[in-house]
C-alpha cells in the first residue's frame, strides 16, 4: 500500500477543487454532490468530510476515519503549508542545489496532531524518506489520530505522543530525539470563545462550511499568535536543533506579531509565506531558523504580504551588457583572484569573510607571490581542471564561511544568490563588488 505513494511530485493546490471531476473519479463523493449545483452542501459535516476522504484518497492515496466532534481539515491549505516546507528545506540543505534530494532524510514534528493526522500523513505520502513524530493533548484525538497511522500502515514512519497544556511544545527531549529539521503546526487561533464569536461577526459573510471543532482546538491562551510566540521562546533554547520552526496563523495581525517578536529575539533567517487555496481560502505560515542556510527568495519572501514583514531578499540581479558566455569568462577572471572557494561548473562559492576588499586582494597578492617565489605555487592556488574549483590553500570548504552564494548567468543579467550567511552587508558588499568588476570589464 505505501510503496504506490511513494515519490509523489504534487503542486501546490492552486485552484477551487472541480467537483464535477472528483465525482467521476470517486463514487463516495458522487452521493454527496448536489445534481443541479454540482457542488455540496457545506452546512452538511457528512459531506464535508467525505470531501477531504475523497481528495485524499485521490491525490495522496492516504485513508482516515474522523469523528464527528472534531475538526475536519480542509486538504488544499493544509497540503499547500506541508508543500511550503518541503520547499523551505529542498532551498536550505547541505547540498546548496535548492532541489529535492530523495535521498535525504528528514525528520519533523507536528506539534497539536489532531484527530485526523493529516500534516504527518501528508509529508510521509508525498516523502519517502520523511519520518514525522507528533504531539496531541486531546486523548479522544490522539484515538483517532493513531487509528488513522494505522489504517494506512505508516506506523514505523508516524510516532504520536501525548502531550500536556502545561508542557513544553517542542519536547525534544521527552520524545528522545537530538535534533529535527521541522516542526509543523496549526494552532488554536482565537484566544476565547468572545475572540471567536467577534471574528466571526466580522466577517463580510457568514462562514461558508460548517465548523465541527472543539474548544481545545480553536481557543487557545493568545490565540494562535501566543501560542507562536510561545514556540519563539522555545526556540531560542533550543535553537539549531530544530533547522526551520514553523507555524500556521489564521489572521495577518498574527503574523504581524509573531514577526515582531523574532524581531525583537534577534532571528535574522525567517520566511512567511501566504496559504492560498482556491478563491476563497486564505491562511499565513512562518518560519524561522538559527541554521544560517537562505531560503530561496519566492519561498521566504510573498509578494502580496507587506514589505514591512518580509525578510532580507536572497539575491540580487545585476544588469550587464555582456552576453551570458563573456559574462562566464569575466566572472571567473574576478573570482579566481580571491581567496574564496568556487565552483565555475555550479556557479556555487563560499568565502570565509571580506576576501574582496583592496586590502584583502592585496594582502591575497603578496600571500601568493611570496609562495610561488618560494616554489609552492601549486599550493597557493589551485584549478581542478574537471569540476573548474578554485580554492586558497587555507580554506577549509564551507562550513565555516561567512558568505555562500550561488551565481546564475543569463545574457544581459547576472543573478546572485545569498546560499548562507547572517550578514546582509557581507552579501550586499559582495554584489557590489561584482557589479562594479563586470561594469569595469564591459567598459574595457
Amino acid at each position: 500500500m505505501e510503496s504506490s505513494r511513494l515519490h509523489r511530485d504534487i503542486p501546490a493546490y492552486d485552484e477551487d477543487i472541480d467537483f464535477v471531476m472528483l465525482a467521476s473519479q470517486d463514487p463516495d463523493f458522487a452521493k454527496v454532490v448536489d445534481p443541479v449545483t454540482k457542488t455540496i452542501n457545506f452546512k452538511d459535516p457528512k459531506a464535508v468530510q467525505q470531501l477531504t476522504k475523497s481528495l485524499l484518497k485521490r491525490d495522496f492515496g492516504v485513508s482516515i476515519e474522523l469523528p464527528d466532534d472534531r475538526l475536519c481539515p480542509p486538504v488544499p491549505v493544509r497540503y499547500n503549508y506541508v508543500h511550503w516546507i518541503q520547499s523551505l528545506l529542498d532551498t536550505t540543505s547541505d547540498r546548496y542545489d535548492d532541489r529535492y534530494d530523495p535521498d535525504r532524510k528528514v525528520l519533523g514534528l507536528d506539534i497539536g496532531t489532531g484527530a485526523s493526522c493529516i500534516y504527518p500523513l501528508l509529508a510521509t505520502s508525498t516523502r519517502s524518506q520523511w519520518r514525522m513524530f507528533g504531539t496531541e493533548v486531546d486523548s479522544h484525538s490522539l484515538d483517532f489520530a493513531e487509528h488513522n497511522v494505522h489504517l494506512n500502515d505508516l506506523e514505523h514512519r508516524i510516532s504520536l505522543r501525548r502531550s500536556t497544556c502545561d508542557g513544553p511544545l517542542i519536547p525534544l527531549g521527552a520524545l528522545g530525539l537530538k535534533q529535527i529539521d521541522f516542526t509543523i503546526c496549526n494552532p488554536p487561533f482565537y484566544s476565547s470563545k468572545d475572540d471567536m464569536e467577534s471574528g466571526y461577526a466580522l466577517k463580510a459573510a457568514p462562514p461558508s462550511a460548517v465548523c465541527t471543532g472543539a474548544e481545545i482546538e480553536m481557543i487557545c491562551e493568545g490565540g494562535d499568535a501566543g501560542f507562536v510566540c510561545r514556540m519563539v521562546d522555545e526556540s531560542l533554547v533550543l535553537r539549531d536543533r530544530v533547522q526551520w520552526y514553523t507555524s500556521m496563523l489564521g489572521k495577518l495581525s498574527s503574523l504581524h506579531t509573531v514577526v515582531a517578536r523574532l524581531k525583537k529575539a534577534g532571528v535574522k533567517n525567517w520566511a512567511i509565506t501566504m496559504l492560498r487555496a482556491g478563491s476563497k481560502t486564505r491562511r499565513w505560515a512562518v518560519g524561522w531558523s538559527f541554521v544560517n542556510r537562505r531560503p530561496r527568495n519566492d519561498i521566504a519572501r510573498d509578494s502580496d504580504i507587506s514589505h514591512a514583514l518580509l525578510p532580507l531578499p536572497a539575491a540580487q540581479t545585476i544588469a550587464t551588457s555582456l552576453k551570458a558566455q563573456d559574462a562566464s569568462h569575466s566572472l571567473n577572471a574576478i573570482l579566481s583572484g580571491l581567496d574564496l572557494r568556487w565552483n565555475s561548473a555550479t556557479g556555487i562559492g563560499f568565502a570565509k569573510e571580506n576576501v574582496w576588499s583592496r586590502a584583502a586582494r592585496r594582502k591575497h597578492l603578496r600571500q601568493k607571490t611570496d609562495l610561488e617565489t618560494s616554489g609552492g605555487a601549486e599550493a597557493s592556488n589551485t584549478v581542478t581542471e574537471d569540476s573548474n574549483t578554485t580554492q586558497t590553500s587555507n580554506d577549509n570548504g564551507q562550513e565555516d564561511a561567512t558568505l555562500g552564494f550561488k551565481i546564475m548567468i543569463e545574457d544581459m543579467a547576472v543573478t546572485v544568490r545569498w546560499l548562507k550567511g547572517e550578514d546582509f552587508v557581507l552579501f550586499e558588499s559582495f554584489c557590489s563588488m561584482l557589479k562594479r568588476s563586470l561594469s569595469t570589464r564591459t567598459q574595457s
